[in-house]
């Protein structure tokens, strides 16, 4: 029986080949950032308060105009039937139940009506060098009833991920990119020191996305616009400039620019910057709900989760993982003395003195 986030991982490292394994944990490079996302995490302290009279709090957030029941969303993550056959569908469904938002992505293993079908959901769009589809997407998102888009802005190119590269790592022919009109693609045509996934990215994806580009899509986008993988504080200004709704501070999981900043470290800056202005969210690195209170504490309207659900969908614990995130956030907030969110965010944030001894 789980008792963290962190024990779907070898569950699901049991059952999944290890090329698929490889691909969801790995990070680009050496993965330097994509461990210096924990490593940032566990440095942070939290002062908690007392006598505050709280015994049940209250973890409800409204962002993008919709109130949910916990301050997390389902991160967007392609390719989800690799981990299990009804891939997207299973883990929309538990974060319906939950009564969290489920980030669809342009890259899911299930067409994104099916998955809007089954759950409340926001939309992920990549920027695909043919302008055409990359509108037919906003407006299938948008009929399919998607509240939110957000737009990715931080893969002009896929990060070196080494580990696909020595897997030389391509799709499986049951597993295809079903939002989009070539099915079959260069992502299931393996090569010898390749990632085909990769191959299909650099072949599929604009390179040379500009703010000119994102004011295009703001004239065109009817519902919320939040841009995902902002680092620093001056694009998160920019962002807000351009008339977004929201900003996702993120380094893609440590799967891109290798030795990026930590996005809790980046957090802080782009809260000062813009939070009065548009929502502030987090991803990368995030394993439990005492990190989900932390990145709140530091200013985030809430967080993406992505990772540590793909492990629970491989071992069909979904319901499981989200239900234990949930408690976690709650046990944290009481520990720490906050009945609400706005609580948590009156909360003294420290850093540990490190090295810290096991």
């Amino acid at each position: 029986m789980p008792e963290t986030l962190a024990d779907f991982e070898p569950l699901a490292r049991e059952v999944l080949p290890a090329a698929v394994y490889d691909f969801v944990a790995g990070g680009s490079g050496s993965e330097h950032t994509l461990r210096l996302n924990r490593a940032a995490f566990d440095a942070i302290t939290l002062t908690p308060r007392i006598l505050t009279g709280t015994a049940k709090p209250n973890p409800f957030w409204t962002v993008l105009g919709t109130r949910w029941e916990l301050p997390f969303a389902v991160a967007p993550m392609a390719y989800q039937k690799l981990l299990h056959p009804e891939g997207e569908l299973l883990l929309a469904a538990a974060a319906s139940r939950a009564g969290i938002p489920y980030t669809i992505s342009t890259l899911s293993s299930v067409p994104l009506e099916k998955i809007a079908g089954v759950t409340p959901s926001w939309f992920q769009l990549y920027w695909l060098r043919d302008r055409h589809v990359v509108t037919s997407l906003v407006e299938r998102a948008v009929n399919a009833g998607c509240s939110a888009m957000m737009v990715t802005v931080d893969v002009p190119v896929m990060g070196r991920r080494l580990r696909d590269i020595r897997n030389e790592f391509a799709l499986p022919p049951d597993v295809a990119p079903e939002n989009l009109v070539d099915k079959v693609t260069q992502a299931h045509a393996g090569a010898p020191g390749l990632s085909a996934v990769a191959a299909h990215t650099a072949s599929a994806f604009e390179p040379a996305v500009s703010w000119r580009d994102l004011e295009w899509l703001r004239t065109r986008c009817p519902i919320p616009l939040v841009v995902k993988g902002i680092l620093d504080p001056r694009d998160a200004r920019r962002a807000v400039e351009v008339g977004v709704d929201g900003v996702v501070v993120s380094n893609h999981g440590g799967r891109q620019l290798d030795g990026a900043v930590a996005s809790i470290d980046a957090l802080g800056p782009v809260v000062d910057a813009v939070s009065k202005d548009c929502a502030v969210l987090l991803d990368s690195g995030v394993r439990s709900g005492l990190d989900v209170l932390k990145a709140v504490a530091i200013g985030a309207s809430g967080v993406l989760v992505g990772r540590p659900l793909l492990w629970a969908l491989a071992v069909e614990g979904a319901d499981e993982a989200l239900a234990l995130l949930g408690r976690e956030v709650r046990d944290a907030m009481l520990l720490a003395g906050c009945a609400d969110l706005a609580a948590v965010r009156e909360l003294s944030v420290g850093r540990a003195t490190w090295p810290i001894s096991s």
